[in-house]
C-alpha cells in the first residue's frame, strides 16, 4: 500500500473556522480577525488559536493523525462495526440506565463527547487503535520464538477426569482458618489417592467427593482440553502424564487440589494448524511484560506513514508526551 505523507500544520484550523463564522470578521489594529471585542483589548484568532493550542491541540492532533491512518489501514468491516454496537449498548446499559441520553451526559464529562455518532468514532478509533498495537506485538514474535513455544507448550488433545477437593472457607476466614482448611483439603486429596492406590474406582470416588459440580456426577469426566484451556498447573501435570495413569501427588491449583487421571491423548497437531494461535499469545505475553508498547506501536505507525509535524509547539508537545506516557508506564509497573 502506497503511504502519503501527512502534514500536520494547524490542527485547530477548523475549529477556528466555526468560532470565526464565515460572514464579516471585524479587524484589530494588528490586522488579525478578531473573535471578540470588547472595552479594552479584544482578543485575536491568533490568541484564541495559541491558546487552545497550548491547551487541548495534542489529544486532537493525536486522534487526527491515527484517524487518518488508521482507516487507511484497517477497512471497517461487519465484524468490526457490530463490535462496537456491542459495546456501545453495554455502555448504555451499564453507564446510561438504558438510556443514551444519560449515557451521553457522562460521555460529555468524560472526553466531551455529546452525539452516539461521535461516541462511535470515538469507539471505532480506540478499536482500531487496539488492532495496530496487536499487530505491532506479533511482528516483533521470531522464528525461533515460535518454534520454541510449539515444542514445549504444544500438546494433542487430551481426554482426562479429575477429582477436585477445595479449601472450606468463607471470605471472612482469617489466616489461620485458610491455613487449616487448606491443609485439611491437601490431607484428603492424599487419602483418596491412598484409595486410588489400593484399587478403588477413579470415577466412583469422583462421584463421592470432587467439588467439581459441573462434572462430579459424570465421575469427574473433563471436556477434551489442548494449551491455554485450564489453569497452568493443571495443564503441565495433564500433559506430563502417561496415559492411563493418575498424580500420585495432588496438583494445587487456585481451585484447590486436583487428582487427574489421564485417559487418552491424541498427536501433537503440526506447527503451520496453531502457528496463529501461538504468534497471538507470544504477542499478548510481550504486551503484558513490556505495556510501553502500546505507545511505541502507534509511534512506529506514524513513522511508516510518514507523519511530520510542521508546527515546532505541537512537535515537542507529541515528543514529550511519548517520553512521559512511556515513563509513567514503567513507573506504574
Amino acid at each position: 500500500m502506497k503511504k502519503k505523507t501527512m502534514k500536520i500544520v494547524g490542527t485547530l484550523a477548523i475549529v477556528l473556522l466555526f468560532t470565526t463564522g464565515c460572514g464579516k470578521v471585524p479587524k484589530l489594529e494588528n490586522g488579525q480577525d478578531a473573535v471578540i471585542t470588547l472595552e479594552g483589548e479584544s482578543i485575536s484568532v491568533d490568541t484564541l488559536y495559541n491558546e487552545m493550542k497550548n491547551k487541548f491541540a495534542l489529544s486532537v492532533l493525536l486522534d487526527l493523525m491515527d484517524t487518518e491512518i488508521l482507516n487507511q489501514k484497517y477497512e471497517d468491516t461487519e465484524e468490526s462495526k457490530q463490535e462496537i454496537e456491542d459495546q456501545i449498548d453495554l455502555m448504555v446499559a451499564q453507564y446510561g440506565g438504558g438510556s443514551e441520553a444519560t449515557l451521553l451526559q457522562q460521555t460529555y464529562t468524560a472526553w466531551g463527547i455529546d452525539t452516539m455518532d461521535a461516541l462511535r468514532d470515538y469507539l471505532t478509533l480506540q478499536y482500531k487503535r487496539n488492532l495496530a498495537v496487536e499487530d505491532y506485538a506479533k511482528s516483533l514474535v521470531s522464528d525461533d520464538e515460535i518454534n520454541e513455544f510449539y515444542e514445549e507448550k504444544i500438546f494433542g488433545d487430551i481426554s482426562a477426569s479429575h477429582i477436585l477437593i477445595s479449601p472450606e472457607v468463607d471470605d471472612n476466614a482469617t489466616d489461620a482458618e485458610k491455613t487449616a482448611a487448606e491443609e485439611e483439603a491437601l490431607k484428603l486429596a492424599n487419602e483418596i489417592i491412598s484409595k486410588l492406590n489400593n484399587g478403588e474406582d477413579f470415577a466412583e470416588l469422583a462421584k463421592e467427593y470432587s467439588d467439581d459440580e459441573s462434572n462430579a456426577s459424570d465421575g469427574g469426566k473433563l471436556a477434551d482440553f489442548v494449551h491455554g484451556d485450564m489453569v497452568e498447573e493443571f495443564e503441565e501435570a495433564a500433559k506430563n502424564l502417561e496415559v492411563g495413569t493418575y498424580t500420585t501427588t495432588p496438583v494445587k491449583t487456585t481451585y484447590g487440589y486436583h487428582i487427574i487421571y489421564k485417559e487418552s491423548q491424541k498427536d501433537k497437531p503440526e506447527l503451520k494448524t496453531v502457528k496463529d494461535d501461538i504468534i497471538e499469545e507470544i504477542a499478548n505475553d510481550k504486551l503484558t511484560e513490556d505495556a510501553t508498547l502500546q505507545i511505541t506501536a502507534l509511534e512506529e505507525l506514524r513513522k511508516e506513514y510518514n507523519v511530520e509535524i510542521q508546527d515546532d509547539t505541537l512537535k515537542n508537545q507529541y515528543e514529550t508526551y511519548l517520553k512521559n506516557a512511556k515513563e509513567q508506564i514503567q513507573s506504574s509497573n
